[in-house]
């Protein structure tokens, strides 16, 4: 076993040594990594406040209108397919950085097109910065964080991309008056939280689970004392042990021990996206503009600053209470109260005459619901099931997966409404929130407290 030097500038642990884990460190690696969730979450939501303009000043159509929002979902896609080989091969860090400089550059492209083909394609490379991101932000975490915090850390990640969303409807909001190239100023604040993005990335340390795979032991060594503290060194042995079981080849993880991991990981990525929260996110202002009593665009964004707050508060109440509740009961709580709030949407909708009250209020609990369950959880699970070698092509083939599916929605829910009905194609989220309840009642196993390197070994257990 290769040990480390003693006398390390800030690393006072060594093996038999109580120092505790620096918890501050720990918090600055994972509030960092989760700055890219927040901008993933504005660029995600800022089309929301912005088409209603720019359906105006280009003059789409409802299938063009499709067109603009999807765009950015095909990026994501090309984005979430590269990140894992890349992130294997260069490290976690590194290609963070890379996704920094696309976002930052995608913001100012987005807000200079006067063409929608220059749109569109500015928007596909900010899909790319935020494909890649979403990949990488909640492993980078998990890879650094103890396993009786890891929950929490890792679902900073979705307090910053509700936080980013919220942001972004709020932005919106303030410059919807600002006349009919507002939509321009709301895609170029994004610039700023890029930079910083970049910024802060130079100031924290590589993924102690991907250096030890790159044979950088010593420097692994100096970031797990910061973390684990004393354990430093019985965790980079099991790092090490870990990774011995591991060809780390492709064809892994279709392994007979991984097929339930995937398979897990997968399915849960496609079902947080197919049961519509995106049709909110993305289609908001349209919706409650049309079909929920609000009169005019300001007041229309105005409803979306609603949605985010209470996406953003669910959010935080995910983070303070998924490392002692579970990842799989939050699951089923989420679930289920999805199933009724959409069904009581749909049924709101049928009514000739909308209550505008009453649909700001189910929408606003389906949101609610979301937050605490498939929001957070979802990426918590997708980080923790796979071994470190495979883990940045698993977690991509899963993420993969989830942004076909969130293409798919956006892709399809205007035709879908023309189609059932708003009131039919809700009550069709409502049934797809509802098999969401019984996939993970039946087949989602408990991660809460193990290890990477435990939860691991619990797949070649066959638990």
């Amino acid at each position: 076993m290769e040990t480390s030097t003693s006398g390390l500038p800030g690393n006072a642990a060594v093996e038999g040594d109580p120092t505790p884990p620096r918890s501050s460190y720990i918090y600055r690696i994972a509030a960092t990594a989760a700055t890219s969730g927040f901008l993933f979450g504005f660029d995600t939501a800022v089309i929301n406040g912005a088409l209603l303009s720019l359906r105006e000043e280009f003059r789409l159509t409802e299938f063009q209108t499709e067109i603009a929002v999807s765009s950015l979902l095909v990026g994501c896609l090309i984005g979430a397919a590269l990140a894992g080989t890349l992130t294997d091969r260069f490290g976690r860090k590194r290609v963070l950085l890379a996704a920094a400089m696309l976002f930052a550059l995608s913001s100012l492209g987005t807000a200079l097109p006067h063409a929608l083909s220059q749109f569109i394609g500015a928007r596909l490379v900010a899909g790319v910065a935020i494909g890649v991101a979403s990949v990488l932000a909640p492993m980078y975490i998990a890879e650094a964080s103890p396993p009786h915090i890891r929950g929490r850390l890792v679902s900073l990640n979705q307090v910053a991309i509700t936080a980013g969303i919220l942001c972004a409807f709020l932005i919106s909001w303030m410059l919807s008056g600002f006349g009919p190239s507002s939509w321009r100023l709301m895609f170029a604040v994004a610039a700023v939280p890029s930079i910083v993005f970049f910024l802060s990335l130079l100031f924290v340390p590589e993924s102690p689970r991907w250096l030890i795979q790159a044979g950088r032991t010593e420097t692994a060594l100096r970031v797990l004392r910061k973390i684990s503290g004393a354990r430093a060194d019985n965790e980079a042995q099991e790092i090490r042990l870990s990774l011995l079981e591991e060809s780390g080849t492709l064809r892994e993880i279709l392994a007979p021990h991984l097929r339930r991991p995937l398979s897990i990981a997968v399915t849960l990525a496609v079902l947080s996206q197919i049961t519509g929260i995106n049709t909110v996110i993305y289609y908001g202002a349209l919706l409650f503009r049309e079909h929920g009593g609000q009169n005019n665009a300001s007041s229309a964004i105005g409803a979306n600053v609603i949605v985010g707050i209470v996406s953003l508060l669910s959010a935080i109440v995910a983070t303070a209470v998924i490392d002692r509740v579970g990842r799989k009961a939050l699951l089923l709580v989420g679930s289920a109260g999805m199933a009724i709030s959409l069904a009581l949407l749909g049924a709101a909708l049928k009514a000739s005459q909308p209550s505008s009250g009453l649909i700001m209020v189910v929408v606003t609990v389906y949101v609610g619901f979301f937050g605490i369950s498939l929001g957070p959880v979802t990426w918590v699970y997708i980080a923790e099931l796979f071994p470190t070698a495979i883990r940045g092509r698993a977690m991509s083939t899963a993420t993969l997966a989830l942004w076909a599916a969130c293409l798919a929605v956006a892709l399809s829910f205007l035709a879908l409404m023309n189609l059932l009905s708003p009131s039919g194609a809700f009550w069709l989220y409502a049934m797809l929130s509802a098999v969401t309840f019984l996939f993970v009642w039946r087949w989602l196993p408990e991660t809460k407290g193990r290890s990477l390197e435990q939860i691991q070994q619990m797949w070649r257990r066959g638990e």
